[in-house]
């Protein structure tokens, strides 16, 4: 797949860069510069970043960084069950337990919440540090939700990262998760809170909570053009209601 000239591999991060240093110096560059369209696609165009993953994976499958790039792309489309084999891979190869929550998740969407719910309880979510366990935390509250169990799933997001008022990356996430649990459960009152929390949180508009908001609150966005349509046909309608009228009565 062609790389755009101004990518040179030098954007990856430091450690990644080493462990590719392990490879010949032209196979690290080709490799890199695959990394890098990954990253810079992964979110805007998955199905792409999907392509360049797997160029880096044909070049070199023997590093964890690549396999885990591998991992993400196809998590991003959808395709559970190979993210999940090179998730797997990285870790063996790494020995660490970060990937532990994309890879609980990865089990729900192969329809195994079960599962999923088993590696929350496991000994390595223990090992993680903040932010993944939160992950974690929102991984099994999914699980429950799978499962029907919406109650069990409210009751999992309370936690202390919930109730703290200090901002960090996962609140907005958090907060927004547990905002439409409660609503999924019926308690819109509620619900309607943590969605205004979760707005205070999401700095970077990671989560659509100002919509889910506005709809509470019964704002409806219109497009102007749509409007002035809506009021034209309108009219058309009333002229031809009268016509008939008219009609009806002349016969």
């Amino acid at each position: 797949m062609p790389i755009p000239e101004d990518v040179t591999g030098d954007e990856i991060d430091k450690d990644v860069r080493q462990e590719l240093q392990s490879l010949p110096k032209t196979l690290a560059e080709d490799v890199a510069k695959n990394l890098v369209m990954v990253a810079r696609l992964i979110d805007e165009d998955p199905e792409g970043a999907y392509g360049y993953s797997r160029v880096a994976l044909r070049l070199a499958s023997r590093v964890a960084a690549v396999r885990e790039a591998a991992g993400f792309a196809a998590y991003a489309n959808q395709k559970y069950a190979e993210a999940l084999a090179e998730f797997r891979a990285a870790r063996r190869m790494t020995g660490t337990v970060e990937l532990w929550p994309v890879m609980a998740d990865c089990e729900r969407g192969l329809g195994r919440p079960e599962k999923a719910l088993d590696m929350a309880g496991a000994p390595e979510v223990q090992k993680l540090d903040k932010a993944g366990q939160v992950e974690m935390r929102l991984v099994a509250a999914g699980a429950r939700r799978d499962m029907g169990q919406l109650d069990a799933a409210i009751v999992t997001l309370q936690s202390p990262e919930l109730a703290s008022s200090s901002v960090q990356p996962w609140t907005a996430r958090l907060r927004y998760a547990y905002a439409d649990a409660l609503l999924a459960a019926g308690r819109e009152r509620e619900a309607r809170e943590w969605f205004a929390k979760a707005v205070e949180a999401d700095r970077d508009g990671s989560t659509d909570a100002s919509d889910r908001l506005a709809e509470l609150d019964g704002v409806e966005f219109v497009d102007a053009l749509d409007d002035s349509e809506e009021v034209d046909g309108a009219e058309g309608e009333a002229k031809d209601d009268s016509a008939s009228a008219e009609g009806g009565d002349r016969d």
